[in-house]
């Protein structure tokens, strides 16, 4: 995974997050404070910045970069969470340059995430996309798939994981203070999760 495929991958990251950021933050106001959208197109914007601004040489370095300034620039719990992922990425990607090194990279960013969140499968998060995502992905990659299918493999698995959370009562973040008034919305942080593996399918294929 090169430099430049990296690189993409966080400006389309960013491109979606800016396309979705209304309906993100509509469905943060259901179940949270409203801000997500908000939030997240704050922080990928300044992640692109950096990146026109500073030129990493490196998947690793591009990956830590932007883990440092979403850790900066997003609020709430969502900065440290993907900057957890960005950053566990980094130092698992190295000069990784197949499919095995992804999906291995994106492993350990979703390991960070569940261990800084204290979060599991069925909890109401964005846990909910990322494991099925990884494990689609480990699943192609056994199997010998391509890229290109792979990653729509796991597309299709993170949409599911994210469209299961409607009917899920939280049992973390802020949407878990409103107990059972939970269920029947969709969570915002498994959304922008969604489009995080959309972006890699798009940037990486």
């Amino acid at each position: 995974m090169s430099a430049v495929d990296t690189a993409a991958w966080v400006r389309e990251f960013a491109a979606l997050v800016d396309a979705h950021a209304t309906e993100l933050t509509a469905l943060d106001a259901a179940i949270g404070d409203a801000d997500h959208g908000t939030n997240m197109q704050r922080g990928m914007t300044a992640a692109v910045a950096a990146l026109d601004d500073s030129k990493p040489a490196t998947a690793g370095e591009i990956a830590k970069q932007t883990a440092m300034v979403l850790i900066r620039t997003i609020g709430g719990a969502s900065g440290p969470l993907y900057g957890t992922f960005f950053l566990r990425f980094a130092g698992a990607v190295g000069d990784g340059a197949d499919l095995a090194d992804f999906a291995r990279a994106f492993r350990s960013g979703l390991e960070g995430v569940i261990a800084r969140g204290k979060a599991e499968p069925g909890d109401k998060t964005m846990v909910d996309t990322l494991v099925p995502a990884a494990d689609t992905l480990d699943e192609q990659v056994a199997g010998g798939a391509s890229a290109r299918q792979a990653l729509e493999a796991a597309v299709a698995a993170a949409d599911a994981g994210r469209d299961a959370t409607t009917p899920l009562v939280a049992r973390k973040g802020r949407a878990s203070y409103l107990g059972e008034r939970s269920a029947g919305h969709q969570d915002p942080g498994a959304t922008s999760a969604a489009l995080l593996v959309l972006a890699a399918s798009r940037a990486l294929r």
